[in-house]
């Protein structure tokens, strides 16, 4: 997908190079991040059932975070230190030119905050800008500890999304989604969630988790996390324009590679419906596809009708 260099105005903060060591190490030839597949007690308590899935609805529902793989919880540490205006645009430049992968995450980041801040114009609602914060092993966010094996997420408290870029690594490495599209789609997917939280949908969901009914619970988490991809479409099909061949072909099998499902085979050799957060591999790629197809964010009703 052929994107515009990010916006240097973009709200970016940087907490790798802060403190808190790599995090879970020993992947992919050089350390890093440490994501779902290299801890496997992560996986269970994001997919699996009984007093560890307890453990995940303590963390999810009190820790408020919102991802692709899973979210923020714990407690709330030291705040990032604030960039000053007159910085910001060199610090933003910094932050985003590190590496390709920072590159990658910050054009896309901008393309999602110009698509939606216009899409809300044109609806007349007020669009917030959300911030991308980059942070290595460990960090620290408005929902609490940020680490890698949570994978990126999307923190309603203070509008940020977090991401330790490591996790594009594995996202080719161990889920066998390739290229940049599939990068794009991990972004424009926590980009949704902040939608969300603009809409109030957020809201409607925590009250649901917060009633103690874990099973209604998953099941509203589920189509929280649908529609988060239907908006990663959505986001897709408004610049379509920039698509190139096999760049749909990579979302779909990023999303397949990381339905409930899926991963709950891989991880525990079963799969335990009640359990599921964020859909089927099936219902997100549907989700994505919707999205995509229509380019129309009121067409993302995933809370209405079947999934």
């Amino acid at each position: 997908m052929r994107l515009d260099d990010f916006d240097p105005n973009i709200n970016v903060e940087d907490q790798r190079g802060q403190g808190g060591g790599s995090g879970f190490g020993g992947f992919g030839g050089g350390g890093g991040g440490g994501l779902l597949f290299g801890l496997l007690p992560m996986v269970f308590s994001r997919f699996g059932c009984g007093g560890v899935a307890i453990l995940l609805a303590v963390l999810f529902f009190f820790g408020g975070g919102l991802g692709m793989l899973g979210g923020g919880g714990g407690q709330v540490g030291a705040p990032t230190q604030q960039v000053s205006r007159e910085k910001a645009g060199s610090d933003v430049a910094s932050s985003c030119s590190l590496n390709a992968e920072s590159k990658a995450a910050c054009n896309a980041f901008s393309s999602a905050d110009k698509t939606w801040a216009a899409i809300f114009q044109r609806e007349g609602k007020q669009f917030q800008q959300p911030k991308l914060v980059f942070y290595g092993g460990n960090g620290q966010s408005g929902c609490g500890a940020a680490q890698s094996a949570m994978g990126p997420f999307y923190c309603p408290r203070d509008q940020g999304v977090y991401l330790d870029t490591s996790f594009f690594a594995e996202l080719a490495d161990r889920f066998g989604a390739k290229g940049d599209f599939a990068q794009y789609y991990v972004i424009a997917h926590e980009f949704g969630h902040h939608i969300q939280n603009l809409l109030g949908t957020s809201d409607q969901v925590s009250r649901i988790q917060r009633s103690g009914d874990e099973v209604a619970g998953n099941q509203a988490s589920v189509k929280l996390e649908l529609q988060a991809d239907c908006y990663a479409g959505v986001w897709a099909a408004q610049n379509r324009d920039r698509l190139e061949p096999g760049d749909i072909e990579e979302g779909m099998t990023a999303a397949r590679a990381i339905g409930d499902d899926t991963l709950q085979k891989q991880s525990q050799g079963r799969v335990v419906p009640d359990s599921f957060t964020h859909g089927t591999s099936a219902q997100r790629m549907k989700w994505l596809r919707v999205g995509m197809e229509s380019g129309d964010p009121n067409a993302c009703n995933t809370f209405s009708g079947a999934l």
